[in-house]
């Protein structure tokens, strides 16, 4: 494709005035998760950004952007140039205009390979079927792949369906009875609007925090940084239907609030806060929220139930997929890439001795 034109932006600035084309460019991209629109990275980099570190690597034709890889640059213990988005974002990649053939794909490997002359790139919880496979394929130097996060999938299905899936008769009627005990509640269901985002989030997350007063909870959930973010971006998110928030009533009064993205690919119920006294009142949550978000994944890819292998997730009968580590050097930064996957080993072998020690624990 002629006129491709390789652009690195390093201001927090140039990364604010990308929005409307990043978002065009999003909305073409068939693989792109919540987790790449620009309304969630931009926010995620005010929150947690460090000056000087951002960077930008874009592929343009006559001033419309066709790729986009949002990186920043950490320096400990290596030199490595990271997705944005860090721990709190369960999917990373780049994105490629579906449309591009190879010309971009390619412009954009050329100037990866460029930054990795002196930082090792290490994208981690890509997806399969990512837009970054399309740069794997064309990398130059040497690249790995590792096992990453589980993810638990089901298909996007309306609850009947996903019903039928469960095991048993006996279980499928316990859902049903579940769904009806929901309904003699009088659980009402409301998503909001974009100009009520910011109110219900709060309800969201100091309704997480009482459900989990008492035991172990994501810390990060908890911090301001993180109810900022949300704010920033789930607002935008929800006016371009990347995102929907959902409140649940019994009397007029709210007792859980979810929060669950959307892209092409996927609908994800990402968090939620829940009053205490619904269990008490006997209502299944897991069953309350899967029933709303499967009217939010219709006519989507999948309905992903993000990363973590909890139990009550098996229930439903889900496909395991596992996300991947890809990470990409030149023969100047290869032995950045040995040392990282040392430290990889390193960690699963200290995680499944942690496992073995826990399992003899119970016996």
């Amino acid at each position: 494709m002629p006129g491709l034109v390789t652009e690195l932006v390093t201001d927090e600035a140039g990364f604010a005035a990308l929005a409307p084309a990043w978002e065009r460019l999003y909305g073409r991209c068939a693989a792109a998760t919540p987790f790449q629109s620009h309304a969630w990275l931009h926010s995620w980099w005010l929150s947690y950004g460090r000056p000087g570190r951002l960077r930008l690597l874009l592929v343009r034709s006559g001033g419309e952007l066709l790729a986009a890889a949002p990186l920043m640059l950490v320096r400990r213990p290596l030199p490595v140039l990271v997705p944005l988005g860090g721990a709190i974002s369960d999917y990373a990649d780049v994105l490629l205009d579906d449309a591009d053939d190879g010309p971009a794909a390619l412009a954009l490997t050329r100037a990866l390979a460029g930054a990795a002359r002196t930082a090792l790139v290490d994208f981690r919880e890509v997806r399969p079927g990512a837009a970054l496979e399309r740069i794997l394929d064309r990398w130059p130097g040497p690249r790995r792949a590792v096992p990453d996060s589980l993810c638990l999938e089901l298909p996007a299905l309306p609850m009947d369906s996903l019903v039928t899936r469960l095991p048993s008769n006996k279980a499928q009627q316990r859902v049903r009875a579940k769904l009806r005990k929901l309904d003699a509640l009088g659980v009402e269901r409301r998503v909001v609007g974009p100009q009520e985002v910011a109110a219900a989030l709060g309800r969201l997350l100091e309704l997480h925090r009482l459900q989990w007063q008492g035991r172990k909870v994501t810390s990060e959930h908890l911090q301001p940084r993180f109810r900022a973010h949300l704010e920033r971006a789930v607002g935008p998110m929800v006016r371009s239907g990347s995102a929907a928030v959902t409140e649940f009533r019994i009397d007029g009064e709210v007792l859980a609030v979810d929060l669950t993205l959307l892209s092409r690919s996927l609908a994800g119920g990402y968090l939620y806060g829940a009053h205490p006294g619904l269990r008490a009142r006997k209502a299944d949550l897991a069953v309350m929220l899967l029933d709303a978000c499967t009217g939010q994944a219709a006519g989507r890819g999948a309905l992903s139930l993000l990363r973590g292998d909890e139990p009550y997730k098996h229930h439903w009968r889900p496909e395991p997929v596992v996300n991947r580590r890809l990470l990409l050097a030149r023969r100047t930064t290869a032995p950045l890439l040995t040392t990282a996957l040392g430290e990889a080993a390193a960690r699963q072998r200290g995680k499944e001795v942690l496992h073995w020690w826990r399992e003899r624990r119970r016996c």
